[in-house]
């Protein structure tokens, strides 16, 4: 039996909004690359799994990337983050934090939010596995 012409209809929709959302995420990957308030690799790894849900090309072209392919292929197979990227997030963040509380001078609440946020972001990366043999 075929499958309705509604359901084609959505599946292609869902496909095309998996798509836009992972190029959303590529793009705020590239500007976290440049930025150090911004994250990097957890934007490229959602794009990856947007792309995976509606182009295996797409999934392909980041997974296979020169630069970010081989930490991407790594959380993807293993969960892992490499020492090194572990202490450029966390670097990052710290930096991003001074920079934030140094430009905004925020309030107590909202320094401590942000400072709150940053931790917890760095409490999950120090606590991912190293890759094996390293």
């Amino acid at each position: 039996m075929a499958e309705p012409r509604h359901r084609r209809a959505v599946a292609h929709l869902s496909r095309g909004a998996w798509a836009v959302l992972g190029f959303l995420f590529v793009a705020l990957g590239f500007i976290g690359a440049l930025l150090p308030l911004m994250p990097t690799t957890i934007f490229l790894i959602l794009a990856a799994g947007c792309f995976a849900r509606s182009s295996p090309r797409l999934e392909a072209w980041l997974i296979d990337h020169p630069r970010f392919g081989p930490t991407l292929r790594a959380w993807r197979d293993d969960g892992v983050i490499g020492s090194r990227a572990k202490v450029m997030a966390c670097a990052g963040m710290v930096l991003g934090y001074t920079l934030f509380w140094w430009g905004a001078r925020p309030t107590l609440l909202l320094d401590l939010i942000v400072g709150l946020v940053l931790a917890g972001f760095a409490a999950f990366i120090i606590t991912r596995p190293a890759p094996r043999g390293r």
